[in-house]
């Protein structure tokens, strides 16, 4: 039988990338499989499958699941528990949602679970909305608004600021519910407009009228779910944005609102040609897109932003104790991938630590992304030369980190470019900083190329020489036991990062108890 078990864990658990533990979300749209590895507070998805089985397709209409939903997800179910045992997960936590929870036969299928070897737990929609937020608040710890979770047969509303939750709400706004609130007819303009009045006053009803509460106090939508984030891949496509992730993608209230009508409009034909966007999303789309009108308009957030976050990790950052929630998510994602790769923690934290002095993080940075870049350039000096900087690039700007904008991940890539001696920027990179940051990046690139250069990254190196600004001059002070470190390659990165700081430059040789 596969365990739920609940059990904390501290970050020392879970390092690596294998596969430890799992989720198998059982919703009214799809039943899911998700194994997750890596660290406990920026876990990994090693394994992600799902069974588009529908199972709240009949409950507004019979208030049942549908065999023939039932069946196809049993089969799916059966599999993911074979799976499971096949790989030695027993930290297993299976959860089910709205459609298992609203349905008359819902008892009946979760004995048909327990026979199949699971341990469901039915949440209420209350937990639902909290797990959801909490999944929002491990990706975004400032985050401050407004979390609104689709799923397939029912939307969750809770507020969110300083890691606090509160007003957790459950309304029937699924996707497979949508339509029920659609008049009948072709889409039209005004079929669009009556649905939206329909949908007005549920969320009204629900307790979520805002419009007449100060603008400040609405901060930001955090938009999770599939549905939502197909939504965002439509956003992101139209600006021509150069990151991939629709994670932490974010645009202005107005924006969202403009986008949101134009998919309104659309027909579900003509989004299912999209690319990445499935004809099952697709279907969804248009209806989806008449709820984010009400949402923005009865809330009236400042922006949104889209979240891949919500339950699953929700689950997983529940279990935290209170210090490993604590942890910086992007230098514990970041921390463990380059571990993997071979990079040094402790050597990262040390160059990090030598070039503090000559590039600190100053107006458009801060230490954390500095040391997340310090750590992502030593781990792409593990990889062959001639593809080192376009895989440590694409690191930086296409791999899911959480806790990092699109401003930060170019800041990232500037300085692993500049690790590399690669100075000019892609115009990706100039899209998503203004060239002020990128500049500032590059000098912890350049910093970090002395550092790594200077002595092979042995540590002797390091605790024989100090990287100081004297007076507006660039210092590199050796110890009389070290002098012969300043190489030819030592003075190239010397003027090379003296010319980016606009400073003059000189090495002193000292007794190493002068460092």
């Amino acid at each position: 039988m596969i365990r739920g078990r609940r059990r904390e864990t501290g970050d020392s658990a879970w390092t690596s990338s294998s596969a430890e533990r799992a989720i198998i979300d059982i919703g009214s749209n799809t039943v899911r499989l998700v194994v997750y590895g890596g660290s406990t507070r920026a876990p990994i998805v090693l394994l992600n499958e799902k069974v588009t089985a529908k199972l709240g397709r009949e409950i507004a209409s019979t208030g049942r699941l549908a065999d023939e939903a039932m069946a196809l997800a049993m089969r799916g179910l059966k599999r993911f528990a074979l799976l499971l045992g096949d790989l030695g997960i027993k930290d297993v936590e299976t959860v089910a949602t709205a459609a298992v929870r609203d349905a008359a036969n819902g008892p009946e299928f979760v004995e048909a679970l327990r026979a199949a070897g699971l341990e469901p737990r039915v949440i209420s929609g209350e937990e639902e909305a909290l797990l959801s937020a909490h999944g929002v608040i491990g990706a975004f710890p400032d985050a401050r608004g407004m979390v609104a979770d689709l799923g397939g047969g029912s939307l969750e509303l809770v507020r969110v600021w300083d890691g606090q939750t509160s007003s957790a709400t459950t309304l029937p706004l699924g996707t497979l519910r949508l339509a029920d609130h659609r008049p009948p007819g072709r889409r039209s303009e005004a079929n669009r407009a009556e649905m939206r009045k329909n949908l007005d006053k549920v969320i009204r009803k629900g307790g979520w009228d805002l419009t007449a509460t100060p603008a400040s106090d609405h901060g930001t939508l955090y938009l999770v779910g599939g549905t939502w984030r197909a939504m965002a891949v439509l956003a992101m496509e139209v600006c021509d944005y150069p990151l991939s992730d629709p994670h932490g993608f974010a645009i202005e209230a107005g924006a969202a609102m403009e986008l949101a009508g134009q998919v309104a409009a659309s027909e579900s034909d003509a989004l299912k040609g999209r690319d990445r966007i499935s004809s099952m999303r697709a279907e969804k789309l248009p209806d989806a897109a008449v709820l984010l009108q009400s949402l923005l308009t009865q809330v009236a957030p400042q922006r949104v932003v889209f979240s891949s976050w919500g339950l699953r990790e929700g689950l997983l950052y529940d279990r935290l104790p209170a210090h490993s929630k604590a942890q910086d998510p992007l230098l514990a994602g970041v921390g463990v991938f380059a571990n993997q790769r071979g990079s040094s923690l402790t050597l990262a934290t040390r160059m990090a630590a030598w070039t503090l002095d000559a590039a600190p993080a100053r107006e458009h940075g801060s230490e954390r992304l500095r040391l997340a870049a310090t750590m992502l350039a030593l781990a792409a000096m593990q990889i062959e030369p001639n593809i080192r900087l376009p895989q440590a690039i694409n690191w930086a700007l296409h791999k899911r980190w959480v806790g990092i904008d699109g401003k930060g991940r170019a800041m990232l890539a500037a300085a692993i470019a500049a690790n590399g001696n690669q100075l000019s920027h892609p115009s990706e990179l100039r899209a998503l900083a203004e060239d002020a940051a990128l500049e500032e990046a590059v000098r912890w690139g350049l910093a970090l190329r002395l550092a790594r250069r200077l002595g092979g990254q042995s540590a002797r190196s390091l605790e024989s020489s100090r990287l100081v600004v004297d007076d507006g001059t660039l210092v590199l002070r050796l110890a009389e036991s070290h002098a012969d470190l300043f190489g030819l390659p030592t003075e190239k990165d010397m003027k090379l990062l003296a010319g980016r700081l606009g400073m003059g430059w000189r090495v002193d040789v000292v007794a190493e108890s002068a460092l």
